[in-house]
């Protein structure tokens, strides 16, 4: 068996090293034929290169590094497949050709719902209790393709993106080792995607952070917000902003680009930002309560800390 794989960041590493283990032959004789993955950036004031968990993994494994799929469409492959976790380039019909097998894509959510960039913090805000991931062979349309296998996973209550992300690539793992062969022989019968039941997200920006002050204002003081909240990375999703979904809000948000709101620490003061980094639902009185926040410039607090240093704090 021969594997490309198409990843970038720390926490799909689980599905690189469990392929790499579960069908190496010999010394130097890893089932990866290479891997593709986003080229080094220059971070910090030195502006030094920063190379990703995937890229030092080949490196170290005297594994050929690709820094975009048309690297590999013009170097060739006789890989038999493709495997593909967190890759943010879209891979083109003629790389998804190279590979007799096709590329399987894991997906973290129960396609057709939640296709799209952010589907993690989509399920965190718009499920009750259940998370999941798909494994589905890519066409030509994003997170369209057939569905092979998927598997589902609880939402704990303080679960974050970082948390359900992590848990989820790791069983992905597990899961997938166990399905590549039967589907290499043609033993697992692949079904279409009810296009009726698609939502789709888009990639998150910073600003997509941003909670209204009006909003936080009245939820933290227990008083029901009259109106809707649009959120706009999930599609056409539109909802009353109740204390549980501002407490999913914030925990979707983490570790990036994490919830914030606009704070006036004064009357006559500019507004700056702040950061709401972890909060929880009051057990008695279900209203949410903030835990730990984070001035513009400044090193996190304590919510009780911040009051204190602030008393005439007014969200804006």
């Amino acid at each position: 068996m021969k594997i490309v794989f198409f990843g970038t960041p720390e926490y799909v590493l689980p599905i690189l090293t469990s392929l790499h283990k579960k069908f190496v032959t010999g010394p130097g004789k890893s089932p990866i034929e290479a891997v593709v993955t986003q080229s080094p950036k220059p971070v910090g004031r030195a502006q030094l290169k920063e190379y990703s968990a995937i890229d030092k993994w080949g490196f170290e494994h005297k594994i050929p590094v690709y820094y975009s799929s048309m690297e590999l469409l013009k170097e060739g492959t006789d890989a038999d497949l493709g495997i593909l976790a967190a890759f943010s380039e879209i891979i083109p019909p003629e790389v998804i050709k190279l590979f007799p097998n096709g590329i399987l894509n894991i997906h973290p959510s129960l396609l057709p719902k939640l296709r799209g960039a952010s589907p993690i913090q989509g399920t965190i805000l718009t499920e009750d209790s259940t998370s999941g991931v798909t494994i589905m062979k890519m066409d030509e349309k994003l997170d369209h393709g057939q569905i092979i296998s998927q598997f589902k996973d609880e939402i704990k209550p303080d679960d974050t993106t970082g948390s359900l992300r992590t848990r989820l690539f790791e069983r992905s793992a597990e899961v997938l080792v166990e399905m590549l062969e039967p589907y290499l022989d043609g033993k697992i019968k692949l079904k279409t995607q009810d296009e009726s039941d698609v939502t789709t997200t888009r990639k998150i920006t910073k600003e997509d952070g941003r909670i209204p002050g009006l909003i936080l204002a009245d939820t933290l003081q227990g008083s029901p917000f009259k109106g809707a909240w649009k959120i706009d990375f999930v599609k056409d999703f539109e909802t009353v902003p109740t204390p549980i979904l501002l407490d999913k809000f914030i925990r979707a948000m983490y570790p990036w680009p994490e919830a914030w709101t606009m704070v006036k620490v004064v009357p006559t003061a500019e507004p700056k930002r702040l950061k709401i980094l972890k909060s929880h639902l009051g057990e008695t009185t279900g209203i949410l309560e903030i835990d730990e926040v984070q001035m513009e410039g400044k090193t996190p607090v304590s919510w009780k800390q911040f009051t204190a240093a602030y008393p005439e704090a007014k969200f804006s």
